[in-house]
């Protein structure tokens, strides 16, 4: 049974969700720009610091569906309390690290423990009625934002006092993100498990949080795995974006005739961060109400992928902001959207399992598209490295045959969610 409460209701919960991935956010963005250096620092070679953030994405692969499932069976905060503070120890071994082991152990208590944003989106779908889910799940959208464009400068201030002392400020900002969970965050209980994925369970067992099989069998389900699938693509194309976009811009671009450095670039990202808190703050609930979520999809993969076949081709700075400014607003419709289309076509008591898929989805996809980025810049193809991100783009839109894109399908498959 669907027991959201209603609006009214819904909208209190709204607030402390939203300071909460905000502080997270600002945590990991004043860690992320410093990580390299600092492990260099303890004698790491390149090649050993980059490997930082995948051995995170590894990690945070593997648990985002464990916990997910957790959060399903105790309930969202106790799992989001626990969430945070793994979070917290990994930046206390990172900044108080003697020896390099203590920084990777640190990535990879964190990245076990790495269910904030999905058990935050479960917690925000509980509550709220699904036509208001976009703008809700936009909230989140909006605190990456602001954290993208506050971490960095944070790091930069910070770092001036010493290396650990963003590390140290990035792990008081997790202890702070507890105390926001544990006395803003209204307690919320275990789910009832359904039986299964439609299948019966012999006499005496019962389900397991390490079910790989049945984590599996979401992706075979009509809808749902169409959906899962248009997602892993789209952030194909924005990990692609992410994870190459300085490197490509630098060896593309330049102003008053030199290459773009990383003020330039980093003016670029802000622009991208404001499109995104414009679009999230206040139009995409009005856009929602006008196209619906799968029409929304389709349009903001299309926008996106125009952004990113445009940027590989142009070379004056003009049409870049028109390509940042499409590919930027593309991004900022679509995670809201897939999103609320996931966590209507499952029940209730599956929905942290499947948000944390999409987690896991979301770090596999930086985990293949960064060598990826990396070798095709490294080569000098850069056009390539555009359409290629577009093509990822139009493979979501593919996807959308096999599940959203049947519009009919996936309300029989939501109303029967809201039956169940």
């Amino acid at each position: 049974m669907n027991t959201a409460p209603s609006l009214p209701a819904a909208r209190v919960s709204w607030l402390p969700i939203f300071l909460i991935v905000l502080i997270d956010v600002l945590g990991l963005t004043i860690v992320l720009p410093l990580l390299p250096l600092y492990a260099e620092a303890f004698g790491a070679s390149a090649f050993v610091a980059a490997l930082l953030v995948p051995i995170y994405a590894a990690c945070q692969l593997v648990a985002g569906p464990v916990l997910g499932d957790l959060s399903d069976r105790i309930g969202r905060r106790r799992v989001l309390l626990l969430s945070q503070a793994g979070t917290f120890i990994g930046f206390m071994f990172i900044a108080s690290a003697s020896s390099l082991w203590m920084i990777v152990v640190g990535r990879v208590l964190d990245g076990l423990t790495a269910g904030n944003l999905s058990v935050a989106q479960a917690y925000l779908a509980d509550s709220t009625e699904a036509k208001n889910r976009t703008r809700a799940f936009a909230l989140i959208g909006i605190a990456f934002g602001i954290g993208f464009l506050l971490g960095p400068a944070a790091t930069a201030f910070l770092s001036r006092f010493g290396m650990s002392v963003p590390l140290y400020c990035a792990a008081g900002l997790s202890l702070t993100s507890m105390v926001c969970t544990r006395l803003l965050l209204p307690a919320d209980g275990a789910r009832p498990r359904p039986v299964s994925a439609g299948a019966e369970l012999p006499a005496g067992r019962r389900l397991g949080l390490l079910e790989w099989g049945r984590y599996a069998g979401f992706f075979r389900r009509p809808v749902l795995g169409g959906v899962l699938a248009e997602f892993f693509f789209y952030q194909m194309a924005f990990a692609m974006f992410i994870s190459g976009f300085a490197l490509f811009a630098e060896r593309r671009f330049s102003w008053h005739g030199k290459a773009f450095t990383p003020h330039e670039i980093g003016l670029l990202y802000a622009f991208s961060g404001l499109l995104g808190i414009l679009v999230q703050g206040g139009l995409i609930g009005r856009l929602v109400r006008l196209l619906g979520e799968p029409r929304l999809i389709a349009l903001g993969l299309c926008t996106m992928g125009a952004g990113y076949a445009l940027m590989g081709h142009v070379e004056p700075v003009g049409p870049l902001l028109l390509a940042v400014a499409l590919a930027s607003i593309g991004n900022s419709v679509l995670r809201p959207s897939l999103t609320t289309i996931v966590t209507q076509v499952v029940p209730d008591a599956e929905r942290g399992v499947a948000l944390g898929l999409m987690q896991s989805l979301a770090s596999f996809a930086s985990i293949s598209a960064a060598p990826i980025s990396g070798w095709l810049i490294d080569h000098r193809h850069l056009t390539a490295w555009g359409w290629f991100a577009a093509a990822c783009c139009g493979l979501a839109l593919v996807m959308r045959q096999w599940g959203s894109a049947n519009h009919q399908a996936f309300a029989a498959e939501a109303n029967a969610a809201a039956a169940r």
